[in-house]
């Protein structure tokens, strides 16, 4: 373990983040009434450019006038490259009172783009006198995102979570495919006439994953475009768990099952850890730093392990 540990980011439910465009309002009570733990509005990308001021206004007033729950509720702004970021921003949180708990940052591709907004939020913070301090979780979907993916995730105490965003990240890398995420056809290997499919997506992942848990962050997976394979939705859900993530967006009311299935430790998973957890204690008693668990070896780095999916299953249940 280096001199310098490693700090825990912040314990909060983030199985699954629904989205939902801003301009839609007939959707907003359903996605607070949803079982997805965190909420989305979204004035970038579904809100075409005409309709933003109105899907603003719309957003300011459903923070207000809808019971959101204990869920956390974002709303992703417009890019930093458009006219329209800064307005989201002041509108935000002069207008929209205390309730509000993250702003969604799109398309960073450098520590100065958290920098800007987070001087802009600070800045009316203090002249208003806001009570809660707003949060930030930043997409990376680009190849200077990747490329400086560290840095970003360093760039602010507000910095809660990071997630992937397949879509624009793949057009920045100049990948030839339209699929937003999941297994793509064209990447596979070729052993005895056989294709093995790859992950595309494994690198990116890798690579956020060790930034954030570097810097304290939860790493987030993106969008699975394909709303009808509910098959792919979750296996790259697992593969996305496996590697450290700790939750997925929906894009569509159907996938939320599927990542808080996905995200919650099955009951099998956390009685087994609790086993390897009073394994090692026994261990421990007697003066030893390892011991067998059904046929194989666990010692002090399965103690880590284990502690992990206990303590996720035990903020869920909280």
């Amino acid at each position: 373990m280096s001199f310098r540990i490693q700090p825990q980011p912040v314990a909060r439910p983030n199985r699954c983040q629904l989205f939902g465009p801003g301009s839609n309002t007939k959707l907003f009570q359903k996605m607070a009434d949803s079982a997805a733990d965190v909420i989305n509005l979204d004035l970038e990308d579904s809100v075409a450019p005409d309709d933003k001021p109105q899907a603003r206004a719309n957003v300011i007033q459903a923070i207000g006038d809808i019971d959101w729950g204990s869920k956390t509720l974002s709303v992703r702004i417009n890019g930093l490259d458009t006219p329209y970021w800064y307005r989201d921003v002041v509108d935000l949180l002069e207008q929209s009172g205390d309730r509000l708990d993250q702003i969604m940052i799109p398309k960073v591709g450098c520590a100065a783009d958290v920098y800007a907004v987070d001087a802009l939020v600070t800045a009316i913070e203090a002249a208003r006198g806001r009570d809660r301090k707003i949060s930030f979780e930043v997409i990376i979907e680009s190849a200077a995102g990747l490329s400086h993916v560290e840095e970003i995730a360093a760039a602010s105490t507000r910095l809660q979570a990071m997630s992937l965003g397949a879509a624009d990240f793949a057009a920045s890398m100049g990948m030839q495919t339209t699929g937003i995420g999941g297994t793509q056809e064209n990447y596979y290997m070729l052993h005895d006439e056989t294709r093995h499919f790859s992950d595309p997506w494994h690198w990116a992942q890798t690579a956020i994953v060790a930034a954030c848990r570097t810097h304290g962050v939860l790493p987030v997976d993106g969008p699975f475009g394909d709303f009808s394979d509910d098959d792919g939705y979750r296996a790259q859900a697992r593969r996305s768990a496996t590697l450290g993530m700790v939750g997925k967006w929906a894009i569509h009311p159907k996938q939320i099952a599927l990542a808080n299935e996905v995200f919650t430790p099955s009951d099998e998973a956390v009685a087994e850890a609790r086993e390897i957890l009073a394994a090692m204690e026994a261990a421990k008693k007697s003066g030893s730093g390892a011991t067998v668990y059904k046929g194989r070896l666990v010692d002090i780095a399965s103690i880590k392990q284990a502690e992990v999916i206990v303590r996720q299953s035990e903020m869920i249940a909280g």
